[in-house]
């Protein structure tokens, strides 16, 4: 049984991890980033809520864009 198809796996997914990492390091510094409208704050006396709905939205949207890119050209 060989284990390159789980290798590949792993490898991919450690990339991801290493990458959504990196970017949340520099989150801040990226434009618009968390601050668009649509992006829920609440703050309270000992509390803050943040759900960054519209960023995820755009966030999911482009990774959308991108990986119907990727199937067409590895069909």
């Amino acid at each position: 049984m060989s284990q390159t198809p789980i290798a590949k796996i792993l490898i991919i997914a450690g990339a991801a991890i290493l990458f959504f990492g990196v970017a949340l390091l520099f989150f801040d510094r990226i434009p618009l980033a968390g601050k668009l409208p649509g992006d829920i704050v609440v703050r309270r006396k000992n509390f803050t809520l943040y759900f960054p709905l519209a960023t995820s939205i755009l966030i999911s949207l482009i990774l959308t864009l991108v990986l119907f890119v990727l199937n067409i050209f590895r069909k």
